[in-house]
């Protein structure tokens, strides 16, 4: 990759970022609805932290992790709307008129959705700090949120260029929304594995690769430097990059066919 086209990737990723920024409406959910939905889980969840084993005495502490995967979702909806809207206006195909390639505008994207990523993160920390949570890893154990949380947002974004590149829609696109809810709620967001006592649901959420991304973000807040949780999330995050990265490459290749 050459200079000129980082100095692309540089410019669309700016661009991409900016226009999230720019819209409220896109802005809000990504800042504030994990918040608000962090608020109510944790007001009426707040006696589970009384069962035996429960492994924390602050259910903000043990609910926050769900926040960051929140975000990604997201960073999904509002990334692969707003290469819908790019691909429906044309602007997508007009790239073929110059010496910018389209790659580079997926590798903006996704760069800025990293970004964003880190910026979302450092909120959440920030607002579970004022909501009373405790970081047991430290600043280190920050470091490492921002990190992960940034490859998170790229893995939920890649998906949702994916979509947008294999539909050319945005409401299909944000159709995704209700599935991703969905694997969130089949896994370890209300309640550690260990206390889920209903044995479907056990074994859904240990097979659902979402239990072991939050639970890398939460043992930074619940148990420290818990290396196990934390290689674990890692792997999901990025190994479900790498698929994402390849339903990208499959779908800009049928994209590029049909124009």
């Amino acid at each position: 990759m050459n200079e000129g086209h980082l100095t692309q990737i540089a410019v669309l990723a700016r661009r991409s970022l900016l226009k999230t920024l720019r819209q409220p409406f896109q802005l809000f959910p990504i800042a504030f609805f994990p918040l608000i939905l962090l608020a109510v889980n944790a007001s009426g969840l707040k006696a589970a932290t009384r069962l035996p084993g429960f492994p924390t005495h602050s259910y903000v502490s043990f609910a926050i992790a769900v926040a960051f995967i929140q975000g990604g979702m997201f960073a999904l909806i509002n990334t692969g709307t707003n290469l819908a809207e790019d691909i429906e206006s044309g602007f997508f195909n007009r790239l073929a008129l110059t010496p910018l390639r389209r790659v580079s505008l997926i590798a903006g994207l996704l760069v800025g959705v990293g970004v964003l990523g880190v910026l979302q993160s450092a909120v959440y920390i920030l607002m579970s700090f004022l909501a009373g949570a405790h970081l047991d890893a430290g600043f280190g154990g920050a470091l490492v949120i921002l990190v992960l949380g940034s490859i998170t947002a790229v893995a939920f974004g890649a998906l949702g260029c994916a979509a947008a590149l294999r539909t050319g829609s945005g409401e299909a696109v944000q159709g995704l929304f209700p599935l991703f809810f969905v694997f969130i709620f089949l896994s370890s967001s209300s309640l550690p594995r260990n206390l889920l006592r209903t044995s479907w649901f056990h074994t859904v959420a240990n097979w659902n690769p979402i239990s072991y991304l939050i639970e890398g973000f939460r043992s930074l807040f619940i148990s420290g430097w818990d290396g196990t949780a934390l290689w674990r999330g890692f792997a999901v995050a990025i190994g479900l990059t790498i698929v994402s990265l390849l339903a990208v490459a499959g779908a800009l290749r049928t994209r590029l066919q049909r124009t």
